[in-house]
């Protein structure tokens, strides 16, 4: 019976899932995004928390987008597991507080019971950072359920303990020069008609679309999977945090690491162009390979654009089918995007890009 409805139903859904998927607006990405750290600013409801932070001492590691599956052939986290865990360890002993950035599973595709006991391992290692007080976890358009007290109590918190708390938002504040400066992070989907709306819209979503979505089989398209909406949707976020005094704005979704308002790949092709220049021939194999490695995770790209206010930043994501995962880590008062990459012989973090925060903050002026 389930295979005669799916045949009736899953191509008028199908039909359906493409006129509301994902499609950010600029006007809805702008009221969205002002009105979430509006909410977290004066305290309204449970929308999100202030954290404050000193430059020097501080230790974050913000992290998104695992969609943690069901270690079937759909599962994107499944090659960026031990990468995962491996990372996980390093900074728990190392003192780093883990911010969960959304997307941290995968319920479009899979149900929370399911997820849940497939994961189970990896999601007891996150909530060490917890018991520790050092986890804070926000939810995303592909694990909105988590934005509901029910599925809480009954999928997460039997792991993670009744401390455990989820939000859509984070701001995190401190002060530099006698001026306060905030970091704002959230998931992203922030102005997607189909993720983002009132509490009904959220709840429909959640409660009813998703397992629709489930029964179905059917696995709608999001921005990450749309490389021209990848550029656009950054491009929205960042022309918002560009707008916002003293202001960074920290991300996800989108699966394409941004430092400072400039993608990963533009860099790389930057460093090529200079190393080209300069004759380095060790450099140019270097990048380049750098470059081809990435092919998957960027090809398509098309929009060409010039990001000069150092105000948004993206972690890209957990799923890399190389197993690779990316973050934005902040210590020692430097903010970073940094790799994890995979190798035969054991995980390696990489910087990828770093600056000083203060030299950031002086260049939003």
């Amino acid at each position: 019976m389930k295979k005669v409805f799916q045949w009736l139903f899953r191509k008028p859904v199908t039909w359906l899932a493409e006129k509301v998927s994902s499609s950010p607006d600029k006007e809805a990405v702008f009221a969205s995004l002002s009105k979430l750290r509006q909410d977290i600013v004066k305290g309204k409801g449970n929308n999100g928390l202030i954290l404050p932070f000193e430059i020097d001492t501080a230790k974050f590691i913000i992290l998104s987008d695992q969609h943690k599956g069901c270690k079937d052939f759909a599962d994107d986290f499944a090659p960026a597991e031990a990468n995962y865990l491996k990372a996980l360890q390093y900074y728990y002993d190392h003192g780093f507080t883990f911010i969960n950035v959304g997307d941290c599973e995968e319920l479009w595709e899979n149900t929370p019971t399911a997820v849940i006991e497939k994961n189970r391992p990896t999601l007891l290692e996150e909530a060490r950072f917890l018991q520790a007080d050092r986890y804070y976890r926000v939810f995303g358009n592909h694990d909105l359920e988590w934005n509901y007290l029910i599925q809480q109590n009954q999928y997460l918190k039997p792991i993670f303990g009744d401390k455990l708390k989820v939000y859509e938002g984070i701001l995190l504040h401190t002060s530099y020069h006698e001026q306060e400066y905030a970091l704002f992070l959230t998931h992203g989907h922030q102005g997607d008609k189909k993720s983002d709306g009132n509490a009904f819209s959220k709840w429909v979503v959640a409660a009813i679309w998703t397992p629709i979505q489930r029964f179905l089989e059917i696995s709608i398209n999001t921005t990450s999977d749309s490389f021209e909406l990848v550029d656009r949707h950054n491009i929205m976020m960042y022309e918002w945090s560009a707008t916002q005094k003293n202001l960074l704005f920290i991300s996800g979704h989108t699966h394409k690491p941004v430092f400072a308002s400039l993608d990963h790949i533009d860099r790389l092709t930057k460093q090529l162009e200079k190393a080209i220049g300069s004759g380095d021939e060790i450099l140019i194999k270097t990048i380049t390979e750098d470059i081809e490695k990435r092919k998957l995770e960027y090809a398509g790209k098309k929009l060409v654009k010039t990001m000069a206010h150092p105000s948004y930043f993206n972690s890209g994501c957990c799923c890399f089918s190389d197993g690779d995962i990316t973050g934005i880590e902040i210590a020692d008062g430097f903010i970073r995007l940094i790799k994890w990459e995979s190798t035969d012989a054991r995980p390696i973090r990489k910087v990828l890009e770093e600056s000083p925060l203060y030299y950031i903050f002086d260049s939003l002026i």
